[in-house]
């Protein structure tokens, strides 16, 4: 991969309050300082944000997952974007490691909103040149921005670490069938059969899987369950209930974004048959909230070397998700 030198006077790296380890550690990746910023309220609730540098022709870029609370993190965003165009930057590059209102991709409802296109266009209003993101929900997300959009893959953080784990005889399950495709791509490039669960969501916590879809699951004693994001847990609790159920005596569980609201890390833990939990620092988990199945892997360097390659104008090909194609 890249590894050029960044040119440090000519960037401005800042972080909004959501995961500012991750930030300083793409920063560090990079060689450039991670500049301050001063975020505090007034007394009747307003945000005060200040950007601890100047930014004045320079290449700014700003990290910040849009994680709970969601909408105090994108109001944020937008406000440092809006101070960096306001104060004459040359590029803005917003950075979100997470972009939770990708799973708002279509009206599947009366009188709703498709949210994850309104807020594209807001990142665009508010003085962003340029997003990038890792593993959009759905890739028709992608085309909800006008603006130059790169979402990266996990794949490389991924497949490094399970080159390290004992998987013979694995199958690889994904508990929804519109991540077939994704799942797909990661399987091929592990060697691993796969299968995907048949899910319908009731609602917002509560999901049913009618069965599996794909590779007979049956006679793997190993499964690897994969999915973009857990949240409450639900599809993966589901799913790994019908997998003990066909003879799975092992899982390992990946997911890009590790929300896990509501007692989901807990309740996933809690299942005896899942030996590792593992996820990305896209979402930041507190000390306190954390579990010892718990495996979280940085994708700071993804983020850097992405950020090389388009400051030096070179191909992101290797760390792009390309419709069908596994980068």
């Amino acid at each position: 991969m890249t590894r050029a030198p960044i040119p440090a006077d000519q960037v401005r790296f800042f972080s909004g309050s959501s995961n500012p380890a991750l930030a300083a550690s793409i920063a560090n990746e990079l060689g450039v300082p991670l500049d301050d910023t001063h975020i505090s309220r007034f007394s009747n609730d307003n945000l005060y944000i200040q950007l601890g540098a100047t930014v004045r022709y320079r290449r700014v870029y700003i990290v910040q997952s849009l994680s709970q609370p969601v909408n105090d993190h994108l109001v944020e965003l937008l406000m440092m974007l809006d101070i960096a165009r306001g104060a004459a930057a040359s590029e803005i590059h917003a950075i979100i490691p997470y972009y939770s209102f990708a799973r708002s991709d279509k009206k599947d409802a009366p009188r709703i909103s498709i949210t994850a296109r309104l807020v594209a266009d807001l990142l665009e209003t508010a003085g962003a040149t340029h997003v990038m993101s890792m593993v959009f929900h759905s890739p028709q997300v992608h085309g909800f921005f006008s603006l130059p959009t790169d979402p990266l893959s996990s794949w490389l953080v991924f497949k490094e670490y399970l080159d390290t784990c004992d998987l013979t005889g694995a199958i690889l399950v994904t508990p929804d069938m519109g991540q077939a495709k994704s799942a797909s791509r990661f399987a091929r490039g592990l060697g691993f059969p796969i299968a995907a669960g048949n899910k319908e969501r009731i609602s917002d916590t509560e999901v049913v899987i009618r069965g599996l879809v794909g590779n007979q699951v049956r006679g793997h004693k190993r499964a690897l369950i994969y999915d973009d994001e857990i949240s409450t847990g639900g599809s993966i609790y589901e799913l790994s209930r019908m997998l003990i159920e066909e003879g799975v005596e092992e899982m390992l569980v990946i997911c890009t974004h590790g929300v896990f609201t509501r007692g989901g890390l807990e309740r996933l833990a809690d299942i005896p048959q899942i030996s590792e939990i593992v996820t990305t620092d896209t979402v930041h988990i507190p000390p306190e909230k954390r579990h010892p199945k718990l495996k979280t892997l940085s994708v700071a360097p993804v983020f850097a070397d992405a950020i090389r390659h388009n400051l030096y104008r070179e191909s992101l090909k290797e760390l792009f998700v390309f419709g069908d194609d596994a980068e």
